[in-house]
């Protein structure tokens, strides 16, 4: 439901020069990030814990969010406030992606009757550009500017496995790979062999490893170079007899909106 973690990431890789560094504005990002989906409300030990900063500066970050109106404070738990979404939706908004493909994932979404999404890599996770949804299967809403582990999800494996082998695997490793569900792949080896397969097949499925009930399926859009710079996907309650069944589902449509895509993105 929170989607403010982004925020941070957009702001702090415009900052390249270790001498351009406003430290304030570092921690107060750091702060910032510091919140998610899983972490909505946070106490001034809690952020210093995430962070590594000292108690007194955690403190007046967050309070320095509170007086701005970027964060609700009930005297012991601090939790962000819709006004933090200001900061990175501009960002993502300005990104020509989003704005391209949407019309193609509503046509998507109403021709197989599921939810579509298109992310991005980022590090170590998904970042998603844009939705179309129909029916609600996940637990956590979705939408623009969410985020999920890359090395668990569909959009994320198709995404990895567009990378060199060497960096694809740097990136694993450094994940947390704490397992989600009982079907997550945790070693890095297995999530290594599972991309080699992605890589051969050109596209991915996930059986339940995000959340239980819940299956997807993925395949990378090109553009007009032959480049991938983002992943489609589709997610559905797992009512089918068997994971391999989303491929007779629904690997055409996403293939054909795949194709469509890469005559027009640049």
């Amino acid at each position: 439901m929170l989607t403010f973690v982004q925020i941070a990431h957009f702001i702090v890789r415009m900052v390249n020069k270790t001498t351009d560094v406003i430290a304030s504005l570092a921690k107060g990002l750091q702060v910032i990030e510091c919140f998610g989906a899983e972490t909505p409300r946070l106490t001034i030990t809690d952020v210093a814990r995430r962070t590594g900063l000292d108690r007194a500066t955690a403190r007046r970050c967050l309070l320095t969010l509170h007086h701005q109106g970027y964060a609700d404070y009930d005297g012991k738990f601090f939790t962000p406030t819709p006004n933090i979404l200001r900061l990175g939706m501009g960002a993502l908004a300005a990104l020509p992606l989003p704005q391209i493909v949407q019309p193609w994932l509503d046509h998507l979404s109403e021709q197989i009757g599921a939810s579509t999404s298109v992310s991005i890599l980022d590090e170590t996770e998904i970042v998603y550009l844009a939705r179309a949804a129909q029916k609600r299967v996940m637990s956590i809403g979705l939408m623009p500017g969410s985020r999920l582990p890359a090395h668990c999800t569909s959009m994320g494996r198709v995404l990895l496995a567009a990378l060199p082998e060497d960096a694809a695997r740097a990136l694993i490793e450094r994940s947390d790979l704490s397992p989600r569900t009982p079907r997550s792949l945790t070693a890095p080896g297995d999530i290594m062999e599972e991309l080699d397969r992605v890589r051969i097949q050109g596209f991915a499925i996930i059986d339940q490893e995000v959340e239980l009930g819940l299956r997807s399926i993925a395949v990378p859009l090109f553009n007009a170079q032959g480049a991938v710079v983002a992943a489609l996907n589709t997610g559905v309650s797992a009512v089918q007899e068997d994971a391999a069944d989303l491929k007779a589902l629904y690997l055409n449509a996403l293939r054909q909106t795949q194709a469509g895509l890469q005559r027009v993105l640049f």
